[in-house]
């Protein structure tokens, strides 16, 4: 051990006459522990919502959607083996989608219709496997005795709009219709409610309505074509370079959008929001910055004589420089490795007891999403740790800058 940490070590223990200064040494490391204990467990659960937002909305949504310029796409089997052909992909699967009405008993409202094909591996319906998809949605009417109608899977919300649930009837309007001697007339079929799903997004739950893409391509008669091609990849945040890849393959006019595309304002507020909280809580490091630059400036004064013989012995300025930035810089290292400790316990209680509830009806979630990512926890420690560091600069400077004559004669 040099010289230089070996005195600043003993520093760090002050004698009774200095417990003062001992004392604002032991708030300024109790505040830095506070502010990076603060900062992870925070980002931890804005890191775990934005986590529980992603997998709510890949419940629903495809990974990738390929769509064509100017209409649909009716080699659509042939653009799917193509599609799976490409690194990364899992599977493709094809939809229609359209606006329709809907009316039960009791209620009748909008939604959008997706129809998409059960038996593909693709389909992102949340709760609902391959096997139950395939029973869910039975893809056309049957004829003769014991006739049944096809199947229509209803989000949450938009089945409690409807007043309906599982087995009872609604009939399904689509503005697709023909042409008769007193004009357009829509098309109107019955469905049987087969199943009802909860994304966690009120959007999604009071506007979706699922049936099987035969049916679909029935009454809104587009033929054997489809509105696009879902696709799931096997790294979701690699979406956006695995569409490209896609759209390389299959050339004009073929274009895709990727699942943050979609939500791209949703997930820009919340890392905004991730940003701003980082911000807001690095303060708290920061005014403990200022309380360990207030005790070194006190130490230096008080150890003025010190100094003087240190430099009367031949200690250089920057051996000088280097004792008091090594307290500084010890005191905010003790209390970063202490915040980092209290806060991972703090994160690992908060995501397996789960003791703080949130109102459902008000949050998406009932209880605080963690997850602590080793990125985040690095950067927040090289954060506190470089302000930190940046408080002993000043103080460290000037005791560097004693003139050991003086400091004896007038310490």
């Amino acid at each position: 051990m040099s010289f230089e940490y070996f005195i600043a070590s003993r520093y760090l223990k002050a004698k009774h006459r200095h417990a003062f200064i001992s004392f604002i040494t032991f708030l300024s490391m109790a505040g830095v522990t506070v502010g990076v204990m603060a900062l992870i467990i925070v980002i931890s659960v804005m890191s775990g919502a934005e986590s529980y937002f992603t997998s709510q909305i890949l419940g629903v949504e495809s990974h990738i959607i390929v769509r064509r310029h100017g209409g649909t796409i009716t080699d659509y089997k042939d653009v799917i083996k193509r599609i799976k052909a490409a690194k990364g992909v899992l599977s493709a699967s094809p939809f229609v989608y359209s606006q329709v009405m809907l009316r039960s008993a009791s209620g009748i409202s909008g939604t959008v219709l997706r129809g998409v094909d059960p038996e593909s591996d693709g389909t992102p319906i949340k709760g609902f496997d391959k096997a139950r998809l395939i029973k869910s949605l039975k893809p056309r009417i049957m004829t003769g005795p014991g006739a049944s109608a096809p199947g229509i899977i209803l989000g949450k919300e938009l089945a409690s709009t409807l007043g309906v649930s599982e087995g009872e009837m609604i009939y399904l309007i689509s503005p697709k219709g023909m042409m008769s001697p007193i004009g357009h007339m829509p098309v109107m079929k019955r469905f049987e409610v087969t199943g009802i799903f909860e994304s966690g997004f009120y959007e999604y739950d009071a506007s979706l309505a699922y049936i099987h893409l035969q049916t679909a391509q029935q009454l809104l008669r587009t033929g054997d074509a489809v509105s696009g091609i879902g696709v799931r990849v096997d790294e979701i945040y690699q979406a956006d370079k695995i569409s490209k890849t896609i759209v390389a393959d299959l050339g004009f006019p073929y274009w895709t959008l990727d699942w943050k595309q979609m939500n791209q304002n949703f997930f820009s507020a919340l890392k905004l929001e991730k940003k701003a909280m980082f911000v807001i809580l690095t303060l708290i490091i920061l005014v403990a910055a200022f309380n360990i630059a207030s005790s070194l400036i006190m130490m230096v004064l008080s150890k003025t004589k010190d100094i003087a013989i240190l430099k009367a012995m031949g200690a250089t300025d920057r051996s000088i420089w280097k004792i008091f930035v090594f307290k500084g810089f010890a005191i905010g290292f003790i209390g970063t490795l202490l915040g980092v400790v209290l806060g991972t316990i703090g994160c690992f209680v908060l995501k397996h007891y789960k003791f703080i509830e949130l109102p459902g009806d008000v949050y998406y979630f009932t209880s605080l999403p963690v997850q602590l990512e080793f990125f985040d926890v690095l950067v927040i420690v090289a954060a506190a740790l470089g302000i930190c560091f940046v408080s002993t600069l000043y103080p460290a400077f000037k005791a560097s800058r004693f003139n050991p004559v003086e400091a004896i004669r007038y310490g």
